[in-house]
């Protein structure tokens, strides 16, 4: 079995598997981003523990560590940030630009709330992510042209009809590519989508979601010659549908043309079928040209979709580096402060036991600025001694000194 589905973890997994992660790993900060083509682990740890992270996950699933060693990839800082916004933005996707994976990113998000393994540090980067892919999706045209079989099909039969709100539609089989079909024949207004399928239930299951009406594969032969275009799928091992069953429908029709797709693996229409006249047969290999003209498409608006990322991981990036200053500013304004306010009470009794408020005020701006530069020049004359001038070039630029000041 590939170890791609031994890592998968269930929905019903994430939960106590985040706690889990955090209590025996050193990661303050933990999601787990689980589909059907990857399992990613977002962690904020102080130091990487790469190795005690996949220790734990070879742990958690009964995989050897070496085997799940082999196929692990690992970012960190900045190029995790950027990798996580690719994802996101369907550009690491196997179909470029595919949305799905951005529904499952803030799933991922939502779970991991909802398991407390979220801090500011993931809550800021998941938020970040979230405005980047939107950003792709809205300023370019990464997902304007879905390169799956099932899109292919759909954009043919517009090829063919030029209004389809006009056009009944015949499905055969409720898979999911069938699914897909018929989502996006509802998206483009169909008339009538008509589900044919082995089993009754599992056809108006989703004949229910568009609209439509489901059949048996038995029943195809009297719903044939109300339907323009008939695309199928199914397992089947065997044609479902013939060159007769067709040809009578085309007689009632009065040879009013039929639009098929083939899309099933061995075929669900005999070849043959291809041959009448008024009929125009697809396979999956026909679709391959639109598939590509799409993919080069994407390709286009991915380099363009590439940029925003980089954009989104240095703003990112940026705002983290501002955010490391902050605790250091806080604790030197609460030591500033009061230091302040010791000073501002010494004033204060001073004028109250009858001072002369001159004098006073003169002794409270001394003592202070005394004590406020203390500290600072204790350091700055012990990195002096040690050699750090690199250090003392900072503290320049940090109290905004130029040449003439720090020389008088």
């Amino acid at each position: 079995m590939d170890v791609r589905e031994r890592v998968a973890f269930t929905p019903a997994q994430l939960v106590e598997a985040l706690r889990q992660l955090c209590l025996h790993t050193d990661s303050r900060e933990a999601a787990i981003l689980s589909t059907c083509n990857r399992s990613e682990l977002y962690l904020e740890q102080d130091s990487p523990g790469v190795e005690v992270v996949l220790q734990w996950l070879a742990d958690y699933h009964r995989l050897s560590l070496d085997e799940l060693r082999a196929c692990a990839y690992v970012h960190q800082d900045e190029s995790a940030v950027r990798h996580m916004m690719r994802v996101a933005s369907g550009l690491d996707s196997l179909v470029l630009g595919e949305p799905q994976i951005l529904g499952q990113m803030k799933t991922a998000y939502a779970v991991a709330r909802e398991a407390g393994t979220v801090g500011p540090l993931l809550g800021r980067l998941f938020q970040a992510t979230f405005s980047t892919a939107k950003a792709v999706r809205t300023d370019t045209a990464i997902g304007e042209s879905p390169v799956s079989v099932a899109f292919a099909a759909v954009s043919l039969a517009k090829q063919i009809f030029s209004d389809l709100q006009r056009s009944q539609a015949l499905l055969i089989g409720a898979g999911e590519t069938i699914t897909l079909v018929a989502r996006h024949l509802h998206e483009q207004g169909v008339k009538r989508i008509v589900v044919a399928n082995r089993t009754l239930e599992r056809g108006r299951s989703l004949a229910e979601q568009v609209g439509g009406q489901a059949i048996l594969l038995a029943d195809i032969g009297q719903e044939l010659v109300n339907s323009d275009i008939v695309i199928s799928s199914t397992a089947s091992q065997l044609p479902i549908l013939g060159k007769g069953a067709v040809e009578r429908a085309l007689k009632q029709r009065k040879h009013k043309p039929i639009f098929m797709v083939d899309i099933a693996v061995p075929r669900d229409i005999e070849p043959e079928v291809g041959d009448l006249d008024d009929v125009y047969l697809y396979s999956v290999d026909d679709l391959h040209e639109v598939i590509e003209e799409n993919r080069r498409s994407r390709q286009d608006a991915a380099r363009a979709a590439e940029e925003l990322v980089a954009a989104g991981a240095d703003d990112f990036m940026l705002r983290l580096r501002e955010l490391a200053a902050v605790d250091v500013l806080r604790a030197y304004r609460q030591q500033a402060e009061r230091l302040r306010d010791e000073e501002l009470i010494k004033a204060q009794r001073l004028l109250a036991n009858g001072g002369d408020p001159l004098e006073v005020v003169a002794s409270l701006a001394r003592a202070l600025t005394n004590k406020l530069l203390h500290a600072p020049s204790v350091q700055l004359k012990k990195l002096s001694a040690d050699g750090r001038f690199d250090a003392l070039a900072v503290a320049q630029e940090l109290f905004a000194l130029d040449e003439g000041e720090s020389k008088r």
